[in-house]
């Protein structure tokens, strides 16, 4: 699916309708530090291995994708609820 550079939109900072500029929302790098990751790494680790069962294969072929848009007045960034497909190209 194409997806807008630019659009109109609602910003609620400014609150009011102005020009917004779309992206596509990327994951940041997990840390292996943070403290959720060594809670799950404890549970795997030791007597009685594995707590929940390994994912062997994917149900779904597509991913939800999310689009940012950011406010050209201000800069405050908005995100849109995912869209699921396959490939998301922003226009040039």
């Amino acid at each position: 699916m194409k997806y807008v550079k630019e659009m109109n939109t609602y910003c609620p900072k400014c609150n009011k309708h102005t020009l917004h500029t779309a992206s596509i929302y990327k994951a940041g790098k997990q840390r292996a530090t943070a403290i959720g990751a060594r809670r799950h790494e404890e549970d795997i680790h030791g007597y009685g291995g594995q707590k929940f069962p390994k994912l062997v294969r994917t149900a779904k072929t597509t991913k939800k994708q999310i689009i940012k848009l950011k406010c050209k007045v201000c800069g405050k960034f908005v995100s849109r609820l995912g869209i699921r497909l396959r490939k998301l190209e922003i226009e040039q």
